[in-house]
């Protein structure tokens, strides 16, 4: 079982429960373990290739703004959860 994409080519999120210890298994390659929990802070161990990048979620965010901006506009296959977030247009009073 795996994350699968919504109507709109959204992905959606599988939701798992898992102790100190435990672990999941993204495709054949990557390992995700609990190492410990503090209060409301999880430490995660993560066994990947060296070809596979890992950044937390902010950095991640920060690299693809930067690059679209750079290009100019996004790459056509981002799904659409992916994309930047444009600001609110401002409101007139």
């Amino acid at each position: 079982m795996g994350a699968r994409a919504g109507l709109r080519g959204e992905t959606l999120m599988l939701v798992l429960t898992r102790g100190k210890g435990e672990a999941i298994v993204i495709g054949d390659v990557i390992e995700v373990t609990i190492v410990e929990i503090k209060g409301d802070k999880v430490r995660l161990g993560i066994q990947a290739p060296a070809s596979v990048t890992v950044h937390r979620k902010e950095v991640w965010t920060a690299i693809r703004d930067a690059n679209v901006a750079a290009a100019g506009s996004p790459p056509a296959d981002l799904p659409a959860d992916l994309l930047p977030k444009k600001p609110p247009p401002n409101e007139k009073r």
